[in-house]
């Protein structure tokens, strides 16, 4: 139903997305999308770059009169640093760092210089990515749904207060650092996904959306990595009576569907390649052994990538939404989803709200 394709480089003039099969009827502004892009600029662990670019979303189709009309949905954000690029002078790189595309992406496309590969892969291509992120937001929060993330841990330490000077920390050593992150959707109605097809399942889909942010190595939902200590009847949700749940270990999915609990999801970031203390790798150029070059780059990019992953989360709910609720506006959608809600007149004993 909904799908989506970004272009751009790191350093180009602009990075692009059209986002299509978004409904007619959708009020849409540049504003609302500015407000996640503001958010992917947390200033904690990010580097000189942040402070380079404003990324200001400018729709360029799919909106008339700031409401969506069912087209394709074009967003444009242009690159401040190119201008400092353009027509320089810019040596080859050729010495690959460990864990980053270069090398895989070097031998695949034949490339004698590892500037293009790094430039496509860089995490800038999530500008685009969460100005999509919040279309998709803005028709899930038209239907009650709300997805939401913070930071659950850097380089293992859990307490908010701790993060900053761990970060200073690993700045002076000339280190990155890694994290996890938690997204979770509330009031997500029962029935989204279905079990009958592998690539059907929610849970598939959302892990796959999550893996595909850079950097991203591991997904979690709900509480599976300590479900595997418990026995069976430990490691699931009682169901009691007016359906209600006193726990939400699967993670407000089961069977590949939404059972109208929370979705709560968590997701592994490793540390970023590009680290000032130099790391061993070879010179492509003369085969012989070198240290890696760095360039400017975050020290830790988990606090910005947390709108990224609500991103992911909300294209692949607003998807499912639709493939569920059907329609080509949100008109036809309204009754729809009405009478799905009250399918299920309670879930966790809460009266559902209804929507129009």
């Amino acid at each position: 139903m909904l799908r989506y394709l970004t272009a751009g480089e790191s350093h180009g003039p602009a990075l692009t997305v059209i986002l299509d099969g978004m409904p007619a009827g959708l009020p849409l502004t540049k504003g609302l999308i500015a407000d996640d892009l503001a958010r992917r600029h947390a200033p904690l662990g990010a580097g000189e770059r942040m402070s380079i670019e404003k990324d200001r979303a400018q729709i360029l189709s799919g909106v008339m009169e700031g409401v969506t009309t069912g087209a394709p949905i074009a967003i444009l954000i242009e690159n401040n640093d190119h201008a400092s690029w353009s027509g320089r002078d810019v040596p080859a790189y050729t010495s690959p760092r460990p864990g980053h595309v270069d090398l895989a992406a070097a031998i695949k496309f034949g490339y004698n210089d590892l500037r293009p590969g790094l430039e496509r892969a860089s995490a800038r291509e999530t500008a685009p990515r969460v100005a999509a992120g919040a279309v998709c937001r803005a028709l899930l929060n038209h239907f009650g749904i709300s997805v939401s993330g913070h930071v659950a841990q850097i380089a293992g330490e859990t307490d908010p207060s701790r993060f900053a000077p761990c970060v200073e920390a690993a700045q002076t050593a000339g280190e990155t650092l890694g994290g996890i992150i938690e997204v979770c959707a509330d009031h997500v109605p029962v029935g989204l996904g279905s079990h009958v097809q592998s690539d059907r399942r929610l849970d598939a889909r959302l892990a796959q959306a999550l893996m595909s942010i850079q950097a991203i190595k591991g997904v979690e939902i709900g509480d599976a990595f300590e479900n595997t200590r418990c026995p069976g009847t430990q490691a699931h949700d009682p169901i009691r009576a007016g359906l209600t749940r006193p726990t939400n270990r699967c993670g407000g999915m089961e069977g590949g569907i939404s059972n109208g609990q929370p979705i709560v999801l968590r997701i592994a970031m490793k540390p970023i390649p590009t680290t000032l203390k130099p790391q061993p790798t070879v010179d492509l150029a003369t085969g012989q052994e070198a240290d890696t070059h760095y360039e400017r780059s975050d020290v830790c990019p988990v606090p910005r990538a947390v709108v990224a992953a609500e991103a992911a989360v909300a294209f692949v709910l607003a998807d499912a939404l639709l493939e569920k609720l059907g329609g080509d506006s949100l008109a036809e959608m309204g009754p729809r989803m009405r009478q799905i809600r009250e399918a299920v007149p309670s879930v966790n004993g809460k009266p559902h709200r209804f929507w129009e």
